[in-house]
């Protein structure tokens, strides 16, 4: 599977426009078109720009880590992870087990604070930024109309959307897809600088909220929209403070429609590979840092229930089981990319974030064990190179720890 068939079809991640290019009068429509020149010349292959920064902590320190003596695996099982992290182009590689770090490894040029693109690895993030909310009363409920802290929903169609489905991908609106029509409300809410009235105006809604399961940027966008109803601060503020600040986590950049504007909360943040290390390491503990609790209890494990619509799909996260050998990410028959799984997960609870270009970091609850792989897409296999498989990581890592 090609880069661009990827995103064309089905996470159209990379949306965004050159800032030499940024129309700098101020015409939205000018801006528009100009974007969507640029997207359509070449999808698969383009920044996500504007940014603005999201703040993590001013005094970061790395993560815990413990000797390979002490770590409870085996030698040989990490060095054949690392060595299938190298060979399928990727930037960052961790593992973590039993509360600690026991390896890292780097791309040339990268180290434990270069910022990494995000693709959807940023979807986990909008649950955790929703738990947060409830976890200080800003939110009652997932199960709450958007249309509360959203107004231009109310009165519309979409007022029947809940928290509950943006998170699980259940909120009725269009699968995600491609159109080369200027028009096409694929384009207009993914490249308008005011995106977030496209999604509430402009983009359709096939199903009944809650039957069908569409994986999509937008309603992970709608999140944000959700965050500053709820919270009065913009998206990327509220995750830098409730977020990133707890965790002590490096921050990094936002892509937002316009500066000043709503963030797209759905795709293409970049932070260092030790920040989404740590998103984990709060979901592994469920929901607690460092002896204080920050997301209330039993939301991890409501976020690690999947759907009759997509049994392999829970809040922003997805589920190893039930197996399936080729997992879609879109709704089942939609065309696209169809994740490899080797074999099942040897941990049946585990659970991961997984995007675009194959970044996943996989959470076994079970052996207490993460492992992260972030980066450019692996290589097309060739030549004896295996295709990616979701599964070598964490099954070839559980097999290595020592009884």
């Amino acid at each position: 599977m090609t880069g661009l068939r990827r995103a064309t079809i089905i996470a159209l991640s990379a949306l965004s426009l050159p800032s030499a290019t940024l129309a700098q009068g101020h015409d939205p429509e000018a801006v528009y078109r100009e974007r969507l020149a640029v997207f359509l010349k070449d999808p698969g292959n383009l920044p996500y720009e504007p940014t603005e920064p999201l703040v993590g902590t001013k005094s970061w320190k790395p993560l815990p880590k413990v000797s390979l003596a002490k770590s409870g695996l085996a030698p040989e099982a990490l060095e054949k992870t690392r060595a299938y992290a190298e060979m399928m182009n990727s930037s960052a590689f961790m593992v973590w087990h039993n509360g600690r770090l026991v390896t890292q490894w780097y791309a040339p040029g990268v180290n434990e604070r270069t910022p990494i693109t995000s693709k959807s690895l940023s979807k986990p993030l909008t649950a955790l930024a929703v738990g947060r909310a409830l976890a200080l009363g800003k939110i009652r409920s997932i199960d709450q109309s958007i249309a509360d802290f959203i107004p231009r929903a109310k009165g519309t169609p979409k007022e029947k959307i809940t928290i509950r489905y943006l998170l699980d991908m259940r909120s009725g609106m269009l699968d995600q897809g491609f159109s080369p029509e200027p028009e096409h409300p694929y384009n207009r809410v993914l490249l308008d600088e005011n995106f977030g009235e496209k999604i509430i105006d402009l983009y359709p809604m096939p199903h009944e909220p809650g039957k069908h399961y569409s994986y999509a940027n937008a309603p992970s966008d709608t999140i944000a929209m959700v965050i500053e109803g709820a919270t009065g601060m913009r998206y990327g503020d509220w995750v830098s403070r409730e977020v990133l600040l707890p965790l002590g986590a490096q921050g990094g950049t936002m892509w937002v429609g316009k500066l000043g504007g709503l963030a797209h909360a759905g795709c293409c943040s970049t932070m260092p590979a030790d920040t989404y290390l740590r998103f984990a390491v709060l979901l592994l503990q469920d929901g607690v840092w460092n002896g204080k609790r920050l997301l209330p209890k039993g939301y991890v494990a409501e976020m690690r229930k999947g759907t009759e619509a997509n049994p392999n799909f829970g809040l922003g996260i997805w589920l190893g089981s039930p197996y399936r050998q080729r997992r879609p990410f879109g709704a089942p028959g939609m065309l696209g990319p169809h994740v490899l799984h080797s074999e099942p997960f040897l941990d049946p609870d585990l659970f991961m974030f997984d995007g675009n270009s194959n970044q996943q970091v996989a959470i076994s609850p079970k052996y207490n064990l993460i492992v992260l792989r972030v980066g450019a897409t692996p290589p097309a296999p060739k030549d004896g190179r295996p295709e990616w498989d979701n599964a070598f990581l964490p099954n070839t890592l559980i097999r290595g720890i020592r009884k």
